[in-house]
């Protein structure tokens, strides 16, 4: 186990960022000053977000998150993505686990940007013959 009392990680999904500072402790996760229910209010983005936890069993620790941009799908995987960082500094026997999982890399996938003279990414004006 590491030998620091507490550690900062970054995870990142689409435009979202999330810093997680991790000490010892009793479990509790809190999310910009809110509680984890009441952040993330959808029971699937919640259990999305902690699946690095449950797979790994670990419980000792405390997280205090902060999380900004994106929505809320892309805000929760930047939190798994952090918090799986977090369990590989804690344990560093985990990080095969993790690693496994696919929990420690970071989905690369944006939104694609719009191209002049159309009016979405792929979308195109509606061909005229006549």
């Amino acid at each position: 186990m590491a030998d620091k009392k507490e550690f900062w990680t970054v995870g990142r999904r689409k435009c979202a960022v999330a810093r997680i500072k991790s000490t010892p402790g009793t479990g509790q996760i809190k999310v910009n000053g809110k509680s984890l229910e009441e952040y993330f209010t959808v029971e699937a983005q919640c259990g999305y977000l902690m699946q690095p936890l449950t797979l790994t069993g670990v419980t000792e620790l405390d997280f205090l998150i902060n999380v900004k941009g994106g929505g809320m799908a892309g805000q929760s995987g930047a939190v798994r993505h952090g918090i799986s960082r977090a369990l590989q500094i804690f344990n560093p026997e985990l990080r095969s686990v993790l690693k496994e999982a696919g929990m420690l890399t970071r989905d690369s996938r944006v939104k694609e940007r719009n191209k002049p003279g159309q009016p979405g990414a792929r979308r195109k004006f509606q061909f005229s013959k006549r």
